[in-house]
């Protein structure tokens, strides 16, 4: 079984792809709505956890998960991790290790797959150019083919990480300031002559935090649901939704 949360489709594109390899079931954990969810392996079944890096450090969706999961023996199983980003990762693995060890999970294998850039939320942050965009999906295929294979045979000790120069700093220091100030849908508006009443944007957000007014224009619903994946931002056909000033002539980007 492969657990998984995207946004933008990256990770799902990888837990896809992992699926096909190995066989194995997915599971949307925005789909699992009970307050403990209980699952139980089948026999020789391989548990995956894939998740995009947010601020460094797992998203709070995904560990808020972890914390209400109990799985049947996981250690009679192979376990693994993939996190997907588009730059480096930082402590975001262990910070995991720590989330599922309370759980009694131990990682087998851990991997990180370097995808296109979807965080458009900071000056400096943008989507990358269509060039760079294609280069990141060519070896990210490369690469998850190469884990994908480690995952089949239940290799041990597989870590192909991208920690990048500063992974303390990232994801304690900055990832504390993502987490506090930045992982919210207060910034979000919509540029009313811009939309179209699609709805797009209430369709793909992951965890339902967007609902339609009566001009069929979006609403967040500002109840901490919020992951800022900016899912409703890159899908949104007319460029219509805007994250405050931070998302002023930047690009859009979702996988496909």
């Amino acid at each position: 079984m492969i657990f998984y949360l995207s946004g933008t489709g990256n990770t799902k594109w990888a837990a896809s792809i992992l699926g096909q390899m190995t066989g194995e079931r997915l599971i949307d954990i925005t789909k699992v709505k009970e307050e403990t969810a209980y699952f139980t392996p089948n026999t020789n079944e391989r548990i995956g956890f894939c998740f995009p890096v947010h601020g460094w450090r797992p998203p709070l969706a995904f560990r808020r998960f972890l914390n209400k999961l109990r799985i049947d023996n996981p250690n009679n199983h192979y376990c693994y991790a993939l996190c997907t980003a588009g730059d480096d990762i930082g402590e975001t693995m262990d910070i995991l290790k720590k989330d599922l060890a309370q759980h009694g999970i131990k990682l087998d294998s851990a991997f990180s797959l370097i995808m296109p850039e979807s965080y458009v939320g900071l000056p400096f942050m943008d989507v990358d150019t269509k060039e760079n965009e294609e280069r990141k999906k060519v070896k990210a295929a490369k690469d998850l083919a190469i884990y994908g294979q480690f995952i089949t045979e239940r290799k041990v000790g597989m870590t192909y990480l991208t920690l990048g120069q500063w992974p303390r700093v990232n994801s304690r220091l900055l990832g504390g300031f993502f987490t506090k100030y930045l992982i919210t849908d207060k910034h979000f508006r919509v540029v009313a002559n811009k939309c179209i009443g699609c709805k797009t944007c209430a369709a793909v957000c992951p965890v339902n935090n967007i609902v339609p007014n009566n001009d069929n224009m979006p609403q967040w619903k500002h109840n901490n649901t919020c992951l800022t994946c900016f899912a409703c931002y890159h899908h949104c056909p007319t460029h219509a939704i805007e994250f405050g000033i931070m998302t002023r002539n930047k690009g859009q980007y979702y996988f496909k």
